[in-house]
């Protein structure tokens, strides 16, 4: 079963207080506990980033990342839909690990 990298971008960083930072984390758990079997790796949050392109290098990038595996790309795609992070106004980016 191939494997699928989360990146997680925006969502405006962890919440202020102790009981939302709680909240938050019992959210997760419970997306993370529904997905059974296909978590491999819940991952953790980044810290800061660098970007480097022809262009330059900028302060960006994912914000955390989980990993998955699921039996294609819409399927590790529908694990994610109910993510709580995505309630929380931020996105997920779904790739596909390709092996050499």
């Amino acid at each position: 079963m191939p494997t699928y990298l989360i990146t997680y971008h925006g969502g405006g960083g962890p919440p202020a207080s102790a009981e939302a930072r709680e909240q938050m984390m019992a959210a997760f758990g419970a997306w993370a506990a529904s997905v059974g079997d296909h978590m491999i790796d819940p991952g953790a949050p980044l810290g800061a980033a660098k970007t480097v392109s022809p262009e330059g290098v900028s302060d960006s990038g994912p914000g955390g990342y989980s990993l998955i595996s699921a039996d294609d790309l819409d399927a590790a795609a529908g694990l994610v839909k109910n993510h709580p992070f995505v309630g929380r106004g931020g996105s997920l980016q779904v790739s596909e690990a390709v092996a050499p």
